[in-house]
């Protein structure tokens, strides 16, 4: 059968039928490659695209989205129209998928280090090579009864890539680290504490009337803001009443700028506020009496009462009152917290106290309210994403120093950029005999690597999600490779390759039996797609299994959305003691600010920060890009001589970073805040050496009862140095504030320092 090039286009669009037509047709194999060549014969171009459904992995989220593929190569990602958590919305990271798909200084193979750890200095070896000598590091820990000095280091992974990890950990008997820069911690426990929880329940703002919200910058980097975005357009613009928002925080973030209200709170005092709110609730008969009893053991919370407590939290006692009447009586209503109100030496407690807020109200597993999220109907991924807390980080760096351990592997983590420069965790590094590093760019974590075992891009790789937080009901999201691995032309010995495959092919051999079905990644996947084919319920049916797994690749997974939690509403817990705060000690004339860390729009914590796209994403506040500012009162801005550009040392009991001013006119006086994100050693030309690391200054303050890092709860002091440089963004400079009280200046008279 006679097929020329363009016949051959046409009939594909590069679609995955194009091996079963190339045995059939014996087309040439180089001819299969059509995203590969940069330059593509003119003959090659058929004008046709092809949309895939998949998952995008630029932040935790994992939203489903959509790729445009022409000629083999992706073009454009739109959100997936039916994928629950999203529903045809994404975010800006996920369009930064495509530069990091073609990104220039993508690592193109297996690398051995050939220097000084740390000097960059790499050659190039082949998979074979590379395999071979992780192998030999695995079974030479594996005879000496050592295999406990493994240790794997992951990004938070769910679905069965997580449990791929987890089992490949525990089976080998080495340890499983996950690594986030912001850690959950206190959320994840403030949510088994209050409801017995271990999922992220679902917060149904589309159908509240009310939501109050401490801390959780929801529509622009918490958790899940695609979703919550999407939630909150029908909470403001939906064929209802339009619903209230107020926002507490000691920043003035995205969700604050569009709240009806913005409450400054004192940095850490977010719990005593809202046992003050419970207390108000409760005095004036506004709760539901069986809560209130079961919350408090008859108790009435006068010590916090709005008088009380106004002075220590900043918040006047009137302010309080309205907030709790308008709280209670405009149900349904939602209490919600995170971000830097979990992030102090009393996250914990301020958490618990925020989210028992709930039941005062009716909201626990009620429409509009708390909706628990229930288990996948997987078995073998049951576990929510596990994480690792600072403490958990601080004892690792411990056994580093002492030599316990020997091999470590990363994966999807950059903890020498992200970890406390306070815990050393770089200098403990060379006590570390061998590190293995996954990431296909160098970043800081890789740089000190000792063998580099590139994975594919998500968009050349197979992969499953169960989200957390959920939709509140089973769901199982798939990704599928929608082009072809961009290296694959330099040959089988050369490249990328998946994570899950590469453990799987380590375990082979050290003859570890996983208990998986299946020699390859996809393989597993099919396996466990045959068990939801078996359910004959859900998004997709069909006849048989080819079919089911055909359609549940169409619409990018599957679920159920009347497969929810049961077990009914748990009941409420009693609220812990009061705590507040603690911080360094205060240093006269030194430490005079708080210093609130805050996720960027675009590079997250940092994990976006080699793609130019990301970078290029303006903060919505600020519209600063590129660079690190520090926001400043804009009064306080006046008194210290500083204008917009100009560069200031901020200095904390740690260290000291350097940034671009910038005078603000919604930031209390007694705090500056900082975007997390730049100051890599490494990462590629648009990461390195740009910016500086906020990390690096941070407190090593804890929460003791979860040993998560108070990363909020740092002092610090601003000095200006007698340079400028001008700070990129999409803006001009601050105006002068209004002068009248509806502007964006806040009056605030109580001491913030």
């Amino acid at each position: 059968m006679a097929l020329t090039r363009r016949q051959f286009l046409t009939l594909t669009g590069g679609a995955t039928a194009a091996p079963i037509i190339f045995l059939a047709c014996g087309v040439p194999a180089e001819e299969l490659l059509v995203e590969a060549p940069l330059e593509m014969p003119e003959d090659l171009v058929s004008g046709l695209d092809n949309w895939y459904a998949t998952l995008c992995r630029q932040c935790g989220t994992s939203e489903g989205v959509v790729v445009r593929v022409m000629e083999g190569r992706a073009k454009k990602v739109e959100g997936n129209l039916d994928y629950p958590i999203n529903m045809g919305k994404h975010s800006a990271r996920c369009e930064g998928g495509l530069q990091d798909l073609y990104h220039p200084d993508r690592i193109k193979g297996p690398l051995l280090r050939s220097g000084e750890r740390g000097t960059g200095q790499y050659e190039e070896v082949s998979w074979t090579d590379a395999l071979g000598r992780l192998n030999l590091q695995l079974s030479q820990l594996q005879s000496s009864r050592n295999q406990n000095s493994m240790v794997l280091v992951t990004n938070p992974i769910g679905g069965h890539l997580g449990m791929i990890a987890e089992t490949f950990a525990s089976k080998f008997g080495g340890r499983y680290m996950p690594y986030e820069p912001v850690e959950r911690t206190n959320l994840k426990a403030a949510i088994k504490q209050v409801f017995g929880q271990d999922r992220i329940p679902d917060f149904e703002i589309e159908n509240a009337n009310y939501v109050l919200s401490f801390g959780a910058d929801f529509l622009n980097t918490w958790v899940s803001p695609t979703r919550y975005a999407r939630g909150y357009g029908e909470f403001r613009q939906g064929d209802r009443e339009r619903g209230t928002l107020v926002h507490v925080d000691s920043r003035f973030s995205m969700t604050g700028a569009n709240a009806d209200s913005w409450i400054h709170v004192k940095p850490g005092m977010e719990g005593i506020l809202a046992l003050s709110i419970a207390h108000v609730i409760i005095k004036d008969g506004l709760a539901d009496p069986a809560a209130a009893q079961a919350l408090t053991g008859g108790s009435n919370l006068e010590e916090f009462a709005p008088e009380s407590v106004a002075a220590k939290t900043g918040v006047s006692a009137e302010t309080i009152e309205q907030v709790a009447h308008d709280f209670a009586s405009h149900k349904p209503a939602i209490a919600l917290g995170g971000g830097s109100a979990g992030a102090h030496t009393n996250g914990l407690f301020n958490l618990t106290a925020i989210y028992s807020l709930n039941y005062l109200v009716g909201s626990v597993g009620q429409p509009g309210g708390v909706v628990f999220n229930p288990a996948p109907p997987l078995s073998e991924i049951a576990n929510a994403p596990s994480s690792s807390s600072y403490q958990d980080w601080a004892d690792l760096v411990n056994d580093m120093r002492s030599g316990d351990v020997g091999l470590m592997m990363v994966r999807g983590a950059d903890p020498m950029h992200g970890l406390p420069g306070t815990l050393g965790f770089r200098d403990a590094s060379y006590d570390v005999p061998v590190i293995v590093s996954f990431s296909n760019i160098m970043d800081d974590t890789t740089a000190m690597a000792d063998i580099v075992l590139p994975e594919h891009n998500s968009f050349e790789d197979w992969g499953t999600d169960t989200p957390d937080a959920g939709p509140g009901y089973e769901i199982v999201g798939f990704q599928q490779p929608v082009v072809r691995p961009f290296f694959e032309g330099r040959g089988e010995h050369l490249g990328t390759r998946g994570f899950a495959d590469i453990l799987l092919a380590a375990a082979q051999g050290l003859s570890l039996d996983l208990g998986l079905a299946g020699e390859t990644y996809k393989d597993v996947l099919q396996g466990s797609a045959e068990k939801l084919f078996a359910l004959n319920r859900g998004s997709v049916r069909a006849g048989d299994f080819k079919s089911f797994w055909n359609g549940m690749l169409q619409r990018g997974g599957w679920w159920d959305v009347n497969a929810k939690a049961s077990g009914g509403v748990p009941a409420p817990q009693r609220l812990p003691e009061a705590e507040e705060p603690r911080f360094d000690p205060a240093t006269p004339g030194r430490f005079n600010f708080h210093l609130s860390p805050f996720s960027s729009t675009g590079i997250g914590e940092g994990q976006g920060a080699h793609i130019p796209w990301l970078q290029a994403t303006p903060d919505p506040i600020t519209s600063a890009t590129w660079l690190t500012w520090v926001e400043i009162n804009i009064q306080i801005a006046e008194d210290l001589d500083l204008r917009e550009g100009d560069v200031v040392r901020v200095t904390s009991p740690r260290g000291s970073i350097e940034a671009l001013a910038y005078p603000h006119p919604g930031i209390p006086p007694g705090v500056v805040a900082i975007p997390m994100g730049q100051g890599h050693v490494a990462g590629g030309r648009y990461a390195e050496g740009r910016g500086a690391n906020v990390f690096s200054i941070l407190s090593d303050l804890t929460d003791e009862s979860t040993g998560a890092l108070a990363w909020s709860a740092t002092r610090v002091g601003i000095e200006k140095l007698d340079k400028w440089i001008r700070l990129p963004k999409f803006e001009n400079s601050v105006s002068d504030p209004p002068e009248d009280e509806e502007g964006l200046v806040i009056e605030i008279t109580s001491d913030d320092s």
